[in-house]
């Protein structure tokens, strides 16, 4: 009896082998590691340095428990991917962007994420489709793919959820993946990095360089990730200026030069000294900040050599450990169906580096905020939080969890402008 409990013992050490090594440690079909094929891949994995501060553990425990959480079969029971390939043969993985790759952006830091990928993972082949709308069109993108050999697509922007999902049921085999979504189905996993902590941070910055107390920011859309982002930006601000205010305006384009440069012209005439954004493509904005005398922050990616003057900081992507992580799972099979939230803690998302004159008392201040969020001792989203209105939004006490973030529907106090 002794030697069977020992036997048994050791196979549950090594359950990621066999789903009845699974059945004998008493998982459930909801494990993480049931069934992969024979002659699986081992798995892949970032370093610290990869994952710009974050931990390993922290990195890969959101993976472990976002597939446990899952209600849905492993990738190894479905997906195209999971399955061996002739000899000579290369997992073909494509990437949907809705903008330029070059945008200084938002596509390009995804771009650059999938060029990290391609690193780190030589043995797949990416196949590229660039300025995609949000429309049914993605579909036929997706679709082209396919034929070509895709069974792993990155469907990259916020408006592609909808039509991924609808195409993800008539391809069961192939595996979806979504920048931002906040559902999932069998092969539709989707993920985001929690850049709000850095707009937090930003907002540190932010309140402690401008003169006017009068800072913009430039959205898009009045979407709930937009919102959030100004939310963490205020409270940030606020934090290191009780009595500034954020003014938020929308564009109704995710990349409009034009709209953008006027923009920034309009909240200088209004007293904004530090201009932020939510925008797709950044640089027009960093050089109309620089040319009207105003500060910046950036997002998406680091734009501080376009305006080198009016740099302050800015809240960036950190994809390319995030895609890797998703592909070699999807490949060995134990990709689930999950949506995937992940912030400092696991080195989704980093800090850019600081303009030259940032003094240095405020970079400190502001990386202390970074690290105490890392570390969970500032939570920003703790209550009492009350929106534009007056209204008590957030109790005392209480946190806002990380799907009610994702929601934000509503603007915090000191926000003004665009409803």
């Amino acid at each position: 009896m002794r030697a069977r409990r020992m036997l048994i013992g050791a196979a549950c050490a090594l359950a990621a082998l066999a789903t009845v090594v699974a059945e004998a440690c008493g998982t459930d079909d909801k494990g993480v590691t049931p069934g992969a094929p024979a002659g699986t891949a081992a798995a892949w994995q970032p370093n610290e340095a990869d994952l710009a501060g974050g931990s390993v553990e922290a990195f890969d425990r959101l993976f472990e428990e976002a597939f446990a959480a899952s209600p849905y079969p492993a990738a190894s029971t479905f997906s195209s991917a999971a399955k061996p390939f002739p000899q000579g043969e290369k997992l073909k993985v494509g990437f949907i962007f809705v903008g330029s790759t070059k945008d200084l952006g938002y596509n390009q830091a995804a771009h650059d994420g999938s060029q990290w990928l391609q690193r780190a993972l030589p043995d797949i082949e990416i196949l590229y489709a660039e300025n995609v709308p949000e429309t049914a069109q993605v579909q036929a993108v997706e679709e082209q793919m396919i034929q070509q050999g895709a069974t792993v697509i990155f469907a990259t922007s916020f408006g592609y959820a909808d039509p991924t999902l609808e195409l993800a049921r008539k391809y069961p085999e192939v595996v979806f993946l979504h920048q931002g979504a906040l559902t999932s189905a069998q092969n539709f996993t989707a993920y985001l990095g929690e850049m709000w902590q850095l707009e937090y941070a930003a907002g540190v910055v932010a309140g402690k360089m401008t003169r006017t107390g009068k800072l913009g920011y430039i959205g898009a859309f009045p979407i709930p990730p937009t919102l959030l982002n100004v939310n963490a930006f205020q409270l940030g601000a606020r934090s290191a200026n009780p009595d500034v205010t954020t003014t938020f305006v929308v564009t109704g384009s995710w990349c409009d030069p034009a709209k953008q440069a006027a923009a920034v012209q309009a909240l200088a005439a209004s007293g904004v000294d530090v201009v932020n954004q939510h925008q797709d493509c950044t640089g027009t904005i960093a050089e109309a900040a620089e040319r009207a005398g105003l500060y910046t922050v950036g997002f998406h990616l680091d734009a501080g050599s376009v305006a080198p003057r009016a740099w302050l900081t800015g809240a960036v992507w950190n994809w390319g450990p995030v895609y890797a992580k998703l592909v070699s799972e999807a490949r060995r099979g134990y990709l689930r169906g999950a949506v995937i939230f992940g912030g400092l803690e696991a080195g989704f998302v980093k800090m850019a580096p600081f303009g030259a004159s940032v003094p240095d008392d405020v970079r400190q201040l502001a990386l202390r905020a970074v690290e105490a969020q890392r570390a969970g001792d500032l939570v920003p989203f703790t209550g009492p939080i009350r929106d534009r209105d007056g209204n008590l939004k957030v109790g005392p006490g209480i946190r806002l969890s990380k799907n009610e973030l994702q929601s934000t529907d509503w603007l915090v106090e000191g926000v003004v402008g665009a409803r």
